[in-house]
């Protein structure tokens, strides 16, 4: 056993480099390693207690709360490295040089990497997009679920995670479907014949947004004749929900089987696209049509 103390000693003043007149031995290397990996473990602990026991306790806004709570813990990580590094015996000046130095070489690499974490801050102030949100990006429709530094996490109706970066969300349009509240207006399209009584199907659809239950009634429901197609009337029923915000392929579909059903029961028939062939013969040809 004394040996085993003996060799770990040894190992502990095993220098491996120099900065400055400051020797950085494994001893060094152990402390640095052990003191920030505690850090990052005792102010992870500290933003959840922040988010799921006091923040609670005053009724904020889930995304607030968690913004506030990711910067404090970026603060304390920060305060936190720079007293360890300098408990460590190591000069910051020096480092500070070493950096600059390597900064030249690396910046260009690191670039991506920069922007994001600065998106990231951005998003944390301005709060375009929050925890809970329903965002489209990019061709991306999901739930945002995590906000980190460098990337966020949108979780799909497929239950797919999907880590987009943070600079996506500056640089690009996104569509926040619950940036200002729950409500959303939903648009259900139905072609009709041009024969078609326009005033009995607004009734019908009318009444399948009164029965469906996702739909509410204040804003209330509204029948719009959107234009004369080549085939039809093209009618659109909008209709407004907050129940099935993160859902909402499923009121279309609730919707849509209400009309077949509705329109098959009162003889309306939903037009499709016919074409007309004209034969243009010449003197002299003879054309004949097989019935088969």
């Amino acid at each position: 056993m004394n040996a085993l103390f003996d060799w770990l000693k040894y190992l502990e003043h095993i220098v491996l480099f120099k900065l400055g007149e400051h020797s950085f031995t494994v001893g060094t290397l152990f402390y640095l390693v052990l003191s920030l990996w505690i850090l990052f473990y005792l102010t992870g602990l500290l933003k959840k207690l922040l988010i799921n026991k006091i923040f609670s306790k005053f009724h904020m806004d889930f995304g607030v709360s968690q913004a506030i709570a990711t910067l404090i813990r970026y603060f304390l990580v920060m305060i936190g490295a720079i007293i360890i590094i300098q408990t460590s015996g190591i000069d910051l000046s020096t480092v500070g040089l070493l950096i600059g130095g390597l900064g030249i070489g690396i910046g260009l690499g690191l670039q991506n990497i920069v922007t994001n974490l600065i998106s990231g801050i951005i998003i944390l102030f301005e709060r375009p997009i929050k925890v809970g949100d329903r965002v489209e990006v990019g061709g991306i429709l999901g739930t945002v679920k995590k906000i980190s530094p460098r990337s966020t996490t949108i979780l799909t109706n497929d239950n797919v995670a999907i880590i987009v970066p943070n600079a996506e969300f500056m640089t690009t349009h996104v569509i926040n479907w619950s940036h200002n509240d729950d409500k959303i207006r939903f648009h259900v399209s139905v072609n009709i014949h041009f024969e078609t009584d326009f005033n009995l199907v607004s009734n019908l659809l009318l009444e399948i947004a009164s029965e469906n239950q996702d739909v509410l009634d204040d804003p209330k429901p509204d029948v719009r004749l959107e234009e004369f197609g080549d085939h039809g009337i093209r009618c659109t029923l909008l209709v407004w929900s907050s129940s099935l915000l993160h859902r909402q392929g499923k009121l279309k579909s609730n919707i849509n089987k209400a009309i077949y059903k509705k329109f098959k029961e009162h003889g309306i028939e939903i037009p499709y696209a016919q074409r007309e062939l004209r034969l243009k013969s010449r003197p002299g040809d003879d054309f004949q049509i097989n019935s088969d």
